[in-house]
């Protein structure tokens, strides 16, 4: 009996991490290539649809490509994806909704979207925690309540990201401090593994 109740519970956990790595196998994954090393993301649409969505329509654009980590803060996050070598701001599309209530928590290795002190006006640029970051959460549709939408996790590379964060910065372009003094580069942001966004709600018309 005692045998038959573990064997089943083993049973049980291995289908259950089973179905754990399919879920995230079949999440789209996306590389960060930069000059210090690769990043891959895990994106999590089911829980940021529309960030997910307008983040790999950057990618897919080439947007990304040749544009810079430009504010690195050791003990905080690095953030880039807006700006080319020499600080030129690249022209974005229009900025999208917040989505920080969510359920996710900007946890080290997440991923989430950077915006200015308007909640939603998030439109390319990306910062990813290197420390838990849990100030930046959502707690209220307020102008100080929402906070920074995670759409995904880093699954491997955070070696590189641990390089990034630990370059010297200082001034540099139009930015006082925190920028490195050696460029860090992402030379490319690619979906490794294309799969079928979820289809947004249906509208109902009253």
């Amino acid at each position: 009996m005692l045998l038959r109740l573990v064997t089943g519970c083993l049973l049980g956990f291995s289908l259950l991490g089973s179905m754990i790595n399919n879920a995230a196998a079949e999440a789209p994954q996306v590389k960060i290539e930069t000059n210090m090393g690769d990043i891959i993301v895990l994106l999590e649409p089911d829980k940021a649809p529309k960030t997910v969505e307008n983040f790999l329509t950057y990618a897919k654009d080439g947007f990304y490509s040749n544009t810079i980590f430009h504010r690195v803060i050791s003990n905080f996050m690095i953030q880039g994806g807006g700006f080319t070598a020499d600080y030129q701001r690249k022209p974005t599309r229009a900025p999208i909704k917040n989505e920080a209530d969510n359920g996710l928590s900007n946890l080290k290795g997440t991923i989430a979207m950077a915006r200015t002190m308007d909640p939603h006006s998030a439109t390319a640029q990306f910062f990813i925690n290197v420390k838990d970051n849990t100030f930046l959460d959502f707690t209220s549709k307020s102008p100080r309540g929402w906070g920074y939408t995670v759409f995904g996790r880093v699954i491997k590379g955070m070696d590189t990201v641990n390089r990034i964060r630990s370059v010297a910065t200082g001034p540099g372009g139009p930015f006082p401090t925190d920028v490195p003094r050696e460029a860090v580069i992402i030379k490319s942001v690619t979906l490794l593994n294309p799969v079928a966004l979820p289809a947004p709600p249906a509208v109902t018309i009253k």
